[in-house]
């Protein structure tokens, strides 16, 4: 039983597992606390009965990344649509998160969004602006989890391949043959416990390892042998599938972190559903598309367990993406249709 006065933010990080408040907002509770209406809620809930406080209104934000080839001459950083697709396809709101900012100003965007998805791109993993703030928001994620702040972040392909960079320290990608192939998951022992794949059902899980709904288009990755010998990588990540490409070299291929929910896939979710690109190999299966549905609703169920919110209204919709509009690239991109910036 909890006893004596109770602070908002202190309830806010109590670790509250099992029921759910639906419907309430951060505003609405925070007026809970505000009229002394908490006294009431902490004793309807009565030792055992714990509650899990659910965001209704979730945004994730999504890292701008750089333009290359000729599209670089038009905009130096774009957000592909598909992320945006993916991730509004199961209920949340998205904003851009634009790069050339300052620390400080990353720090307001990370206490006002709920998760962050760092998306694929041909940056350099130490060097670019694109890592540096990437950088910023690892760095962020690790506090606030440690304060039990629950901030989840995604990262797929480049964004995975920054992920175990900015754990190990330095860069350990190699050369692998897996540039535009789809393939099966090779899930291992771990993908039993693991958050990503918990509610599953088992026959999913077994059709999933069998048959090719995972998109690769990454020319490096981290090799098993990479991961297995490295101390931080393996302290930090559960290793949850991996794949071989045809040259015998095993790679990490799905990761999640212990301690914080922060995830990393080599492949490509979005791509079964908003890519479609005829030269792309990606899985539009019936398998393919419940893969990547269930997979961005993971990550949006994720993000409703956080409860940063913007100053006022205003702040908050000046950063969604909805105030831009993407432009049509054809073939020109792999994505088809983008939103271009600066």
């Amino acid at each position: 039983m909890l006893a004596g006065p109770l602070s908002y933010s202190t309830f806010l990080c109590l670790p509250w597992a099992n029921a759910k408040l639906v419907g309430c907002s951060p505003w609405s509770l925070e007026l809970l606390f505000r009229t002394g209406t908490s006294h009431r809620l902490i004793a309807a809930m009565n030792g055992h009965c714990r509650a899990t406080i659910l965001n209704q209104r979730p945004i994730i934000g999504i890292l701008a990344q750089h333009t290359v080839d000729d599209l670089a001459q038009e905009a130096r950083t774009y957000v592909a649509s598909t992320y945006v697709k993916y991730l509004e396809s199961a209920g949340c709101r998205v904003a851009v998160i634009r790069l050339y900012l300052s620390e400080s100003e990353y720090e307001k965007i990370f206490n006002s969004i709920n998760g962050i998805l760092l998306p694929g791109g041909v940056v350099d993993l130490q060097t670019s602006e694109f890592a540096r703030v990437a950088g910023i928001f690892y760095r962020l994620t690790i506090q606030a989890g440690d304060r039990g702040d629950y901030f989840p972040v995604w990262g797929t392909c480049l964004g995975h391949q920054l992920l175990t960079a900015l754990t190990a320290g330095h860069n350990l990608l190699r050369r692998t043959d897996s540039a535009n192939v789809a393939l099966p998951l090779h899930f291992t022992p771990e993908s039993k416990s693991c958050r990503m794949f918990r509610d599953f059902p088992s026959e999913t899980m077994r059709v999933l390892a069998e048959n090719p709904v995972s998109g690769h288009f990454h020319k490096y990755s981290l090799t098993l042998e990479a991961f297995e010998a490295n101390e931080k990588l393996r302290s930090f990540y559960r290793l949850i599938s991996t794949n071989t490409d045809p040259q015998g070299i095993t790679f990490v291929s799905t990761m999640e972190a212990l301690q914080y929910p922060i995830y990393g896939t080599q492949w490509h979710p979005e791509v079964n559903r908003f890519v479609w690109k005829e030269s792309l190999d990606a899985p539009h299966c019936p398998l393919g598309v419940r893969l990547s549905y269930l997979l961005a609703e993971f990550f949006v169920n994720e993000a409703r367990r956080n409860l940063h919110q913007f100053a006022s209204k205003e702040e908050e919709e000046s950063a969604l993406i909805d105030q831009h509009t993407p432009r049509f690239l054809g073939d020109r991109s792999s994505y088809r249709s983008a939103y271009l910036f600066d």
